[in-house]
């Protein structure tokens, strides 16, 4: 039988703040996230788990926000852009994005910003194929590839790794899926 009803409050860790929420555990992070707590660097883009702007880290694995309920998040840290660093002292990636302008309208940063961080928490020292194919998933249609490509080789060696080839005039993601394939980054309930 569905359960409908608060099993009490949900206790979960948001850029290393403790809070409690009195909420249905179906309640997808998202809306806590940007509603309750009024950070707006995870975006709602489809709502599907597919676009990649509402991006988090869950002990440190990127997760769509989007699909992941409070229940998958309970007990758990989570990570928004806004945790990663400050304006006075921007996480390696942020800064890496800053110095390659990888930007222009800004709506898929957060995604490609968390999902390179958990990246390359796990390979520091990736190649430039590795970059594309761990950000596969994550949309931009303003075509800054290059630049977002190029900021995150930057990080890499500010995480201590090599780059071990260049991001120049890398060709822009396909964003084609493999058949059957599933994000490795996307929680399951």
């Amino acid at each position: 039988m569905p359960r409908h009803a608060n099993d009490g409050p949900v206790q979960l860790t948001v850029n290393g703040i403790a809070y409690s929420f009195d909420l249905p555990r179906d309640t997808k992070l998202i809306y806590v996230l940007r509603n309750d707590l009024q950070l707006n660097g995870p975006k709602f883009g489809c709502g599907l788990g597919e676009c990649g702007a509402c991006t988090v880290l869950i002990d440190g694995v990127a997760a769509r926000a989007c699909v992941t309920t409070l229940k998958t998040a309970e007990n758990r840290a989570v990570t928004t852009l806004e945790g990663l660093g400050t304006r006075e002292s921007p996480h390696p990636v942020q800064a890496a994005f800053i110095a390659a302008q990888a930007a222009q309208c800004g709506y898929c940063l957060n995604g490609m910003i968390m999902t390179a961080t958990a990246f390359l928490l796990r390979h520091p020292a990736p190649t430039l194929e590795q970059v594309r194919h761990a950000l596969r998933y994550n949309l931009c249609r303003c075509g800054t590839h290059v630049e977002i490509l190029r900021a995150v080789m930057s990080a890499a060696e500010a995480f201590g790794g090599a780059a071990s080839d260049s991001p120049e005039g890398a060709p822009t993601a396909s964003g084609e899926r493999d058949a059957g394939e599933r994000p490795e980054s996307q929680p399951h309930d």
